[in-house]
C-alpha cells in the first residue's frame, strides 16, 4: 500500500481534472483510497467498535451552523432540514463511489431494519422515519446509530458520522437538559483519540464563542485531530472579510489540520430547485470572484471539492497510522476473550435428548459431592468432619464438667442436703438409700439434656451450610435447580432435626433408668478407688472420698461415656447420613417429572455473559482475518 502522502500527491490537479463537476472527488485516487475506508467500514459493520475504537470523522456544530448543507454537498442527497434539532440520532454517512458509472442506489440501516432504495428523493423521509422510531416523534435524541450508505458515481469514498447540533436553550417541548444530553452524546464520539473532529462554524458568528469549537478544544487541546469548516461566507457583514480570512489562514485559533471555507446551497437555492452539481459551480464562481477569498481555492482552503479531498486524505492517513495498533488490540482481545470463555461453564445443549442427559449428569455430580461430604471427604474449602469434631468436643466438655464446672459436686451436695433434712432416719452419714443415688443421677443427667439439643442445632447449621455451599456451586447457573435443592436441603434438615431431637430426648429418658452391666460398674468403681488412694499417697492427704460420692462418680462416668458417643451418633445418623440419602433421592425424582427446559433455564446474567463472550470471539476472529488479509 502507498503512503497517504503518495496517495494524494496528485491532489493539486484536482480542480482542473474535475470537469464537469458532477461529483466532488477525482477518479484517479479512487482505487488507492477505497481499500482503507472499506476495511474500517467492514470492521464497523461486524460490530468491532463494541471492543475498540476505530478511526472515524465525527461532524459537530452548533444549531444552524450549516452542518446539514455540508453533508448534503458531500453526499449529493437532501438530508432533513429545519429549525431546532434536526439530527436526533448519530447518522453514519457512508459515501461509495461507483467505478465506471452506475445507477445511484442507497440503503438505510438501524437496529434490525434495513431498507434499500434507488430514488434519492426518498433519503430525507427514510432518515426522519428512522429517527422517529429510535428517538420517538418529537424533539428527543437517542444514541442509537443510523447508517445511510449512498452509492453513486458522483460522490467521494468517505465515511462520516453526523451528530446532533448543539442546542443552547430548550425550545418548544424540548427537555430542560437537552443541551447537556447532546453534549454527552457528542463527547462519547469525540473523546476517542481515533476520531477526527470536523467542526462546522458559520462565518457570520464569533468563532471563539461557538460551543462546537469549545468542545473540540476540550478533547483536543492541541488541535491535532480537529479540522474546521467555515460556512455561509455570503452572509458575513461587510468589513469583516479580513477577520474571516485570518481565521481561514489559521491565525486566530490555530488547528493542525487547519480550516476550509465552503459555500453550500442556501434555502432559496433549494426552494428554486437548483441541483447540487450546479451549486458546486456556483460555489467555485463565488470564491474566484470574491475580493478577499479568490486565492483560497488555489491554496486548497476553499470549496467543497477541496474539503472532500482533505477529508479523505486525513481519514486515510489516520487509518494507516492506526492499523498497527488496531491489529495489536484485536489480537490481544481475541486471546483474552478466548481464555475467559474457557473459564466460563458451557451451557446445556439445545437438542432435547442431550439436554436430559446433561441434566442427569448435573444432578448425579451434585449427589456425588453430597455423598463425598457425608463420607468425610473435603469437597470445598471447609472440612466438615473437623467442624463436627469440634462441636462434639464441646459436648464432651459438658459431660466432663469443663463447661459446667462444679455442677456435679453441687448436684450431689444438694441431693444429700435434701435427704439429710427431710428423709434421714437413724442411719449415720453416708449410708444413703438407692433412691438418693438414683435421684442424684437423674438430676445430673437432666442438666445435660439442653446442651445436647444445642449441640444438635449447631451441627445442623454446620451441615446445612456445607450442603448449601455445594448446591450453590453446582447449580450457580440454574436458578430453578438452585432454588429446588436449597428448599429440599432446608426441609429435609428440619424433618431430620425433629427426629434427632425426639431420639435424643428418648435417650435422656432412658438414662433415668440408671442401668449398666455389673462388671462395667465394678471395673469403673475399682479404678476410681485406686485413683483416690494413689492421690492420697502422693499428697499425703488422709481424706478419702465418701463411698457414696465415689459410687456416684463411677456411675456418672459410665453415663458420660455413653452420652459422649450416643448423642453424636444420633446427630450424624439423622442430620448427615440419612439427610444426604434423602436429598439424593429427591434430586433424582426431579428428572422424571420435571420440565427439562425449565429446570435448566439459566440465570440471565450468566447466560448473557457467555453469549456476549461467544459473540465477541466471533467478531474478533472475523476482524483478525480481515486485518491479516489486508496487511
Amino acid at each position: 500500500m502507498e503512503s497517504p502522502e503518495e496517495l494524494f500527491e496528485d491532489a493539486s490537479t484536482f480542480e482542473e481534472e474535475s470537469k464537469p463537476a458532477k461529483g466532488v472527488f477525482h477518479n484517479h485516487l479512487d482505487e488507492k483510497v477505497r481499500p482503507y475506508i472499506d476495511l474500517i467500514d467492514s470492521l464497523r459493520l461486524i460490530g468491532i467498535e463494541k471492543d475498540l475504537a476505530l478511526p472515524a470523522i465525527a461532524v459537530i456544530g452548533d444549531q444552524s451552523s450549516g452542518k446539514s448543507s455540508v453533508l448534503e454537498a458531500l453526499s449529493g442527497v437532501a438530508l432533513p432540514r429545519g429549525s431546532g434539532i434536526v439530527t436526533r440520532c448519530p447518522l453514519e454517512l457512508k459515501l461509495r463511489k461507483l467505478r465506471g458509472g452506475g445507477q445511484w442506489r442507497a440503503s438505510i440501516s438501524y437496529e434490525e431494519e434495513k431498507i434499500q432504495f434507488e430514488d434519492p428523493s426518498l433519503v430525507q423521509g427514510h432518515v426522519v422515519k428512522a429517527q422517529d422510531k429510535l428517538a420517538g416523534k418529537g424533539v428527543g435524541i437517542c444514541n442509537k446509530l443510523i447508517t445511510l450508505e449512498v452509492c453513486s458515481p458522483d460522490v467521494c469514498d468517505l465515511t462520516l458520522i453526523d451528530l446532533p447540533g448543539i442546542a443552547r436553550v430548550p425550545v418548544k417541548n424540548q427537555p430542560e437538559d437537552i443541551g447537556d444530553q447532546i453534549k454527552r452524546l457528542i463527547l462519547n464520539f469525540i473523546l476517542k483519540t481515533e476520531t477526527i473532529v470536523l467542526v462546522v462554524v458559520a462565518c457570520n458568528v464569533d468563532i471563539a464563542t461557538t460551543e462546537a469549537l469549545k468542545m473540540a478544544q476540550q478533547v483536543d487541546p492541541e488541535g491535532k485531530r480537529t479540522l474546521a469548516i467555515l460556512t455561509k461566507p455570503d452572509l458575513i457583514d461587510r468589513g469583516t472579510e479580513k477577520n474571516v480570512l485570518e481565521i481561514v489562514q489559521n491565525q486566530v485559533i490555530p488547528l493542525s489540520k487547519g480550516y476550509i471555507i465552503v459555500k453550500c446551497r442556501g434555502q432559496k437555492q433549494i426552494d428554486d430547485g437548483i441541483p447540487l452539481s450546479d451549486a458546486i459551480k456556483i460555489e467555485r464562481d463565488f470564491f474566484q470572484q470574491h475580493k478577499y477569498f479568490s486565492g483560497l481555492p488555489d491554496e486548497k482552503k476553499a470549496t467543497m471539492q477541496c474539503l472532500a479531498t482533505k477529508l479523505t486524505h486525513n481519514l486515510v492517513e489516520h487509518i494507516k497510522k492506526s492499523l498497527p495498533l488496531i491489529c495489536e488490540q484485536i489480537t490481544k482481545q481475541l486471546w483474552d476473550t478466548k481464555k475467559e470463555l474457557t473459564l466460563c461453564e458451557a451451557g446445556p445443549p439445545l437438542e432435547t435428548q442431550r439436554r436430559k442427559i446433561y441434566l442427569i449428569d448435573t444432578i448425579t455430580q451434585f449427589n456425588a459431592e453430597i455423598n463425598q461430604l457425608c463420607s468425610g471427604e473435603v469437597v470445598n474449602k471447609e472440612n466438615l468432619f473437623i467442624q463436627l469434631r469440634s462441636e462434639f468436643k464441646n459436648w464432651k466438655e459438658w459431660l466432663d464438667g469443663a463447661k459446667g464446672k462444679g455442677k456435679f459436686n453441687k448436684e450431689v451436695q444438694e441431693v444429700v442436703r435434701e435427704y439429710n433434712e427431710k428423709h434421714r432416719g437413724c442411719e449415720l452419714p453416708g449410708f444413703y438409700t438407692y433412691t438418693v443415688f438414683q435421684k442424684a443421677i437423674q438430676r445430673l443427667v437432666a442438666e445435660l439434656k439442653w446442651p445436647a439439643i444445642d449441640t444438635m442445632k449447631s451441627v445442623r447449621d454446620t451441615i446445612q451450610k456445607q450442603y448449601t455451599d455445594v448446591a450453590n456451586i453446582s447449580f450457580m447457573n440454574y436458578p430453578f435447580l438452585q432454588c429446588f435443592s436449597l428448599n429440599k436441603i432446608d426441609n429435609i434438615q428440619s424433618r431430620q432435626q425433629a427426629l434427632a431431637h425426639e431420639r435424643i430426648l428418648e435417650q435422656f429418658e432412658m438414662e433415668h433408668l440408671v442401668y449398666t452391666q455389673d462388671d462395667i460398674y465394678f471395673k469403673t468403681l475399682n479404678k476410681l478407688m485406686d485413683e483416690d488412694e494413689e492421690k492420697a499417697n502422693e499428697d499425703g492427704s488422709t481424706e478419702v472420698s465418701l463411698d457414696f460420692d465415689r459410687k456416684l462418680k463411677a456411675y456418672y462416668k459410665i453415663v458420660a461415656q455413653r452420652l459422649a458417643d450416643q448423642v453424636p451418633m444420633l446427630i450424624k445418623f439423622f442430620l448427615l447420613k440419612q439427610s444426604g440419602q434423602m436429598l439424593g433421592r429427591e434430586m433424582l425424582n426431579l428428572i422424571d417429572g420435571g420440565n427439562v427446559n425449565e429446570i435448566l433455564r439459566e440465570d440471565s446474567d450468566i447466560s448473557r455473559r457467555r453469549i456476549d463472550m461467544e459473540n465477541r470471539v466471533e467478531r474478533l476472529t472475523l476482524a483478525h482475518k480481515k486485518m491479516a488479509n489486508f496487511l
